[in-house]
């Protein structure tokens, strides 16, 4: 971006300040302006690559009014104009409005620096996988998404421990970065632990650490995940798969905020907040030994359950064409848009694999359609034929029995090929092995 110039719109000197000071690195010229008035006689005499405008100026405070009417106005002068708004998280709604009258995206006060840019970038065209990826996902319109992103907001800047419930795919990792980059710990380190993806004989060497020569292994002394976590946040994914003896020990830790490297006997204190999630009916294994209760109240002072993409509504069409957008840029596809069969299609199918899934056939279909649109075959094919082949085959509509036939069906299909099963599913490898042991496939 060091050849793009930038123009800040803000009423607040000190938010000009600090983003030209970071920005003026990355661009070749940043120019701030505080008066909105001025925006027609700066767009009449200069050239702008991209505009970062404020939502909310002197009147109609916090309603995104005047957000709204200066876009129109930047875009009645340059239709071609790239805008991105400053927005809070009590104005995302606004900011999806405004996306949908031609903003290219929106930052969130107070911003990530990282975040920032890489949403600078994706609006003039530099796509970054952190923005395929980022908590802007996480928007909704729904009521479901709505809720859950409420209680984000009033819990993040505590640091009670959070247990983030819901299907594979529902963006539960995003939700746990939201909570970290809204809470005080957010210059602090985010470590993620995929529990689901470390053997069994290594977890307790992953988050407590180990001494040089406590096993085999072991050839120099060794940082625990939560000594990497000291003053952050911890994020523990799949907790659901903890044996018992770890968990005996993540409990103590909890409870003495102390750790003892594998090996080692010294207590070191560590400072976390403590964030968990799992897909998993861990409240049922609670009560039949699976998970241990003690442990179960410690991690779960406040729940947020991510509500299944088919219970989203019009959000399922939101995020299509988020993706769309994204895809069709990163691979420079001139596609225009979703067809009106693909977003009744969109709006009929299950999505098993939720949003995950939703990202891996927009992307697949991006890539392949010769269409000047895509159509219901770009993203379905031969994945609806198998859904509707195995529909039929159900003598009734439980989710258990319909996410059976439907692996069966695609172990078949791709002959056993775990990758490919998985990601036609919008499943992980670790997460489609656990179903195949669940349902003895």
């Amino acid at each position: 971006m060091k050849d793009k110039k930038l123009l800040i719109i803000d009423d607040d000197v000190d938010i000009l300040s600090a983003a030209r000071l970071f920005l003026k690195r990355h661009f070749e010229e940043v120019v701030i302006e505080k008066n909105p008035e001025k925006i027609p006689f700066l767009l009449n005499n200069y050239e702008f690559d991209l505009i970062l405008l404020d939502m909310n100026f002197t009147q109609d405070v916090n309603t995104g009014r005047e957000g709204f009417q200066w876009l129109d106005r930047i875009l009645d002068l340059k239709p071609k104009s790239k805008v991105v708004l400053f927005t809070a998280y009590g104005d995302v709604e606004m900011a999806v409005k405004a996306i949908k009258l031609g903003a290219k995206d929106f930052v969130l006060k107070p911003w990530d620096n990282d975040k920032l840019l890489n949403t600078l970038k994706g609006a003039l065209g530099e796509e970054t996988e952190e923005k395929i990826t980022g908590t802007n996902l996480l928007i909704g319109e729904s009521d479901a998404m709505k809720t859950v992103m409420e209680t984000m907001q009033r819990v993040a800047q505590t640091d009670a421990n959070i247990l983030i419930l819901g299907e594979n795919g529902t963006g539960k990792d995003l939700m746990a970065q939201a909570l970290h980059q809204n809470s005080g710990r957010k210059e602090e380190p985010f470590i993620r632990v995929d529990l689901a993806a470390i053997p069994d004989t290594l977890v307790e060497s992953e988050l407590f650490g180990h001494i040089k020569g406590s096993f085999t292994d072991a050839r120099e002394d060794r940082k625990g995940k939560f000594e990497e976590a000291h003053k952050g946040t911890l994020f523990l994914d799949e907790i659901g798969n903890l044996s018992l003896p770890i968990q005996s020990k993540l409990l103590t830790v909890l409870q003495n905020r102390q750790v003892s490297r594998v090996g080692e006997n010294k207590e070191r204190k560590v400072d976390f907040r403590l964030i968990s999630a799992t897909n998993s009916p861990i409240f049922e294994e609670s009560t039949n030994g699976k998970f241990r209760q003690d442990l179960l109240y410690r991690i779960n002072t406040i729940s947020l359950e991510m509500p299944p993409l088919r219970e989203r509504g019009n959000d399922i069409i939101l995020l299509g064409e988020h993706f769309h957008e994204l895809y069709a840029a990163k691979y420079n596809r001139p596609l225009d848009g979703l067809s009106h069969a693909l977003k009744k299609e969109m709006l009929r199918n299950p999505w098993p694999g939720n949003v995950r899934e939703l990202q891996h056939a927009i992307e697949r279909a991006v890539i392949l359609s010769r269409n000047n649109k895509l159509e219901v075959e770009d993203v379905f094919g031969n994945v609806s034929r198998m859904k509707a082949s195995t529909t039929a085959e159900l003598k009734s509509y439980d989710l258990e029995e319909m996410e059976k036939k439907l692996i069966t069906k695609a172990l078949k299909q791709f002959n056993g090929n775990i990758s490919d099963a998985a990601k036609e599913l919008g499943l992980s490898r670790a997460a489609l092995y656990r179903r195949i042991e669940k349902y003895e496939i």
